[in-house]
């Protein structure tokens, strides 16, 4: 009986919880990125460079006499760095953010019963 406990507190904590709804979030931004990536910027960026080296698609680019499609490696290295630079842009929109929300002014933190008292004493004998 114990186990079970112990694996219901370990499985129902919120950083548990927490994380598995961010692996699904993370899931689904992935296809976000990716459609973004393979759909809109790639195709954007080498369909002017495909034009200029006559080829319709990169797996053309293969070594001659040889099963090496050096072409696959480039669009894969070139989607990384996309990805990447799509998701640099993506976290420094969302730190920008963050920093707003920061810079708003905190209100002044009340003074402890202490300087109450020794603001009182200070004016009374100012008085005196």
């Amino acid at each position: 009986m114990g186990i079970i406990k112990e694996f219901k507190e370990f499985a129902l904590k919120g950083n548990v919880i927490d994380l598995a709804i961010g692996v699904v979030i993370g899931a689904a931004f992935n296809k976000i990125v990716g459609s973004l990536v393979d759909d809109i910027i790639t195709p954007a960026v080498l369909t002017p460079a495909l034009k200029a080296a006559h080829l319709t698609n990169l797996s053309d680019l293969v070594v001659q006499g040889t099963a090496i499609k050096y072409g696959n490696f480039i669009s894969t290295v070139i989607s990384f760095a996309i990805t990447a630079f799509a998701l640099f842009l993506f976290i420094k929109a969302i730190n920008k953010m963050k920093k707003k929300k920061e810079e708003a002014p905190a209100p002044p933190a009340e003074p402890t019963k202490e300087q109450v008292l020794l603001t009182e004493i200070r004016d009374l004998l100012k008085k005196n």
